[in-house]
C-alpha cells in the first residue's frame, strides 16, 4: 500500500482504478531489413490499426462534443490517408530501413517544413502530423497509447497536468476523480473539477512516478490524499465514507428550492460559475440564483481558430434561454497567463500573469473583441444579461471598453438589430489598485464583481499555478478582508451591487465574514451552492457582523480562520 498527498481541490471520494496519462517511450533503434515487402506490410497493418482507432475516437468525439471538436480528428485520419507521405515513407523502406525509421525521418521532414511557413493553418498541420506520427509509431512498437476520449470502465486519471480543455472533455460517466503532479487550489483545471464535481487532487509532484496504470486508487478529494492498492479494511472505511459524503449531499437537496437569505432575514444570491453552455445544467439542478460568472474563454480553446460571431452567438443565446430571467454575468474573453490559444500569436513573456492579457488584449485587439461584444449585444434580448470586463487596473481602460460596448450597441440598432436596453455593465476586482480605489469605479459601473482568484495572487505575489508557493493561497488573509472590505464598502456608498466569484465565494470560513460584510452574491462552483445555502441559512447577518471589529484586528489567516471557526459557525437566529 502507498499513500500520496496533494492539494485538495475538489471535494468528494473516488475509488476506481489508475488510468495513466503520460507519454509512452517510442523509443526505437535504426536497422536493416532485408524483407522491404513483410516491412511495408507491417506498416500499413500498422496504419490501419491507427484508423480504426482515431475513427472510433471522433465518432465518440463527434456524439459527445459535437462536430467541430471532433473535426480534428478527421484531419488526423487525412494524415494518415495522404498519399505522398505514406509513397515517400515506402519508399525510405526500400532503402532497405525498418519502418519506424523510415516513418521517423519522413514525418520529421514534413513537420519541418509546415512549421517554418508563414501560415497559422499550415503551422497547425505540422501538429496534426506530430500526433499522428506518435499514434502510428506506437502501432509500429506494439505500445499502448493513452487516450481517455474513449473510456467504457470507471477510472480515476494520473498526470501530470491536465489542461482546460482536456478537463472540460472528461467524460463523468467514467472518470471519477484525477491527480496530477503539478497543479493550485486556483488552477482552471482544478475549478473545472469544481464545476463538473469531480474529487481532485492537485500538486502531488510524484503521481506518475508512484501510481501504474491499472492500480487500485482511493482518491480523497477533501482531504487531499491518494492511497494506492489499499487492504480491504482501508477501502472498507472509505467506501463508508463515499457512502456518507453522498448521503450528505441528497440531504442537501432539500434546499434546491428554498430562497437564499440569512437566518435574519438578509437575501442574497447564490450563483454559479460555468465555462461552456452544458455548465447551467448543473447550476439549475444545484437552483442556482444567476450565473455568476461565464468564463468565455472557453469557447475560444480546444479549436484552430477564433469562434466566428455567430458561433459565440448561439453559445450565448443558449445560456440566457435557459436561465429565462435569472441574472447571468458574462465575463468577456479573459486569455493570457495560464490560458494560450494556439491558433492566436502571443508573444512569450517573462510575467505573462502580470502581461498582455484579459482586458489588455482585447483592447489592442479590437476586432477580436468587437466581435465577441457584437455576438453578445445580439443575445441579450434572450434573458437578464450582464456584462463585465476582466482584470481592470484603470478607470480609462474601463472607459475604453464600454465605449467599444458602446460603438457595437449603435451599429446593430442602425442595422435593425434588436439589443435590450437594461444590460448591466460591470468589472472584475482582481488587481489591488482597483480595489482600493472600488468607490471611483463603482461611480461608472453598474456592479463590481470580486475575483479574489487573482487578487489572492496579485496581493500575495504568489503565483498561484505554483504548488510551491501554495501556502501562500490565503483568502482569509487580513490584507485581502480588507480589501474585499473596501470593494463592498466602496460600491455600496454609490448604490451599486457587490459580487464575489471567485473560489472564496464558496468557502465556508469565509462565507460569514462576506455576509456580515454585506456581499450581495456569491458565485462558485455549481456543486457548492446547496452547501452555501444551508450554511448562510443559519447564519444572522445583524450578529455577525458584530464580530468585524474583532476580526480586522487579527493579524494571520490562520487567526482568522480560528476566530471563525470557535465564533461564528453556529451563529444564528436562535442564539
Amino acid at each position: 500500500m502507498l499513500e500520496l498527498k496533494g492539494i485538495a481541490v475538489s471535494n468528494g471520494i473516488a475509488i476506481a482504478t489508475a488510468y495513466c496519462i503520460i507519454e509512452p517511450d517510442l523509443s526505437f533503434e535504426k536497422s536493416s531489413i532485408q524483407d522491404t515487402d513483410k516491412e511495408k506490410v507491417r506498416l500499413r497493418n500498422a496504419i490501419v490499426n491507427a484508423k480504426v482507432e482515431l475513427e472510433e475516437i471522433r465518432n465518440q468525439a463527434k456524439t459527445k462534443l459535437g462536430d467541430e471538436k471532433a473535426a480534428i480528428f478527421q484531419a488526423h485520419l487525412l494524415v494518415l490517408e495522404d498519399p505522398e507521405m505514406l509513397g515517400m515513407i515506402e519508399s525510405k523502406i526500400d532503402e532497405g530501413i525498418n519502418a519506424e525509421s523510415a516513418l521517423d525521418e519522413i514525418s520529421t521532414m514534413f513537420i519541418g517544413m509546415f512549421e517554418t511557413m508563414n501560415n497559422d493553418y499550415m503551422k497547425e498541420r505540422a501538429a496534426d502530423i506530430r500526433d499522428v506520427s506518435k499514434r502510428l509509431l506506437a502501432k509500429l512498437l506494439n505500445v499502448e497509447f493513452p487516450d481517455y476520449s474513449h473510456l467504457n470502465e470507471e477510472v480515476i486519471i494520473i498526470a501530470e497536468d491536465l489542461t482546460p480543455s482536456m478537463t472540460a472533455q472528461l467524460n463523468k460517466t467514467y472518470v471519477k476523480g484525477f491527480v496530477t503532479n503539478i497543479g493550485g487550489r486556483t488552477s482552471h483545471s482544478a475549478i473545472l473539477a469544481r464545476t463538473m464535481d469531480i474529487p481532485a487532487v492537485v500538486g502531488t509532484k510524484t503521481a506518475t512516478n508512484d501510481i501504474l496504470h491499472g492500480a487500485s486508487v482511493i482518491l480523497d478529494g477533501s482531504k487531499g490524499v491518494i492511497i494506492v492498492d489499499a487492504s480491504d479494511e482501508i477501502t472498507a472505511t472509505y467506501q463508508l465514507a463515499q457512502q456518507v459524503y453522498n448521503d450528505e449531499r441528497k440531504l442537501l437537496e432539500r434546499y434546491k428550492e428554498s430562497p437564499s437569505v440569512s437566518a435574519d432575514g438578509y437575501h442574497v444570491e447564490i450563483a454559479g460559475n460555468i465555462g461552456k453552455p452544458a455548465d447551467v445544467e448543473a447550476v439549475l439542478s444545484n437552483g442556482g440564483d444567476g450565473v455568476g460568472l461565464f468564463r468565455t474563454e472557453f469557447l475560444y480553446m480546444d479549436r484552430e481558430e477564433l469562434p466566428t460571431e455567430e458561433e459565440q452567438f448561439i453559445a450565448y443565446k443558449t445560456v440566457l434561454e435557459k436561465m429565462k430571467e435569472k441574472p447571468t454575468v458574462v465575463r468577456t474573453l479573459d486569455i493570457g497567463g495560464d490560458k494560450e490559444l494556439s491558433y492566436l500569436k502571443m508573444d512569450k513573456e517573462m510575467n505573462p500573469f502580470l502581461g498582455h492579457r484579459a482586458i489588455r488584449l482585447c483592447l489592442d485587439d479590437t476586432k477580436m473583441f468587437r466581435t465577441q461584444l457584437r455576438a453578445l449585444l445580439r443575445a441579450s434580448v434572450y434573458g437578464n444579461l450582464k456584462i463585465m470586463f476582466p482584470m481592470i487596473a484603470t478607470l480609462e481602460e474601463f472607459r475604453q471598453a464600454k465605449e467599444l460596448l458602446e460603438e457595437e450597441r449603435q451599429n446593430l440598432l442602425v442595422s435593425g438589430v434588436k439589443v435590450s436596453h437594461t444590460i448591466e455593465i460591470g468589472m472584475m476586482v482582481e488587481i489591488p489598485s482597483s480595489a482600493v480605489i472600488a468607490d471611483k469605479f463603482a461611480e461608472e459601473a453598474d456592479f463590481l464583481s470580486i475575483g479574489t482568484n487573482d487578487l489572492i495572487q496579485y496581493t500575495l505575489a504568489a503565483d498561484r499555478m505554483n504548488e510551491k508557493v501554495s501556502y501562500l493561497y490565503q483568502p482569509y488573509h487580513p490584507a485581502i478582508l480588507r480589501l474585499v472590505k473596501m470593494v463592498i464598502e466602496g460600491a455600496h456608498k454609490e448604490g451599486k451591487w457587490v459580487g464575489m466569484c471567485g473560489e472564496m465565494a464558496g468557502d465556508e470560513v469565509a462565507i460569514p465574514i462576506l455576509l456580515a460584510l454585506g456581499l450581495d452574491e456569491f458565485s462558485m462552483s455549481a456543486s457548492s451552492i446547496l452547501h452555501t445555502r444551508a450554511q448562510i441559512a443559519q447564519l444572522s447577518k445583524e450578529q455577525l457582523a458584530q464580530h468585524l471589529d474583532e476580526i480586522f484586528k487579527l493579524k494571520t489567516a490562520n487567526e482568522v480562520s480560528k476566530y471563525v471557526k470557535l465564533h461564528l459557525s453556529s451563529i444564528n437566529k436562535q442564539q
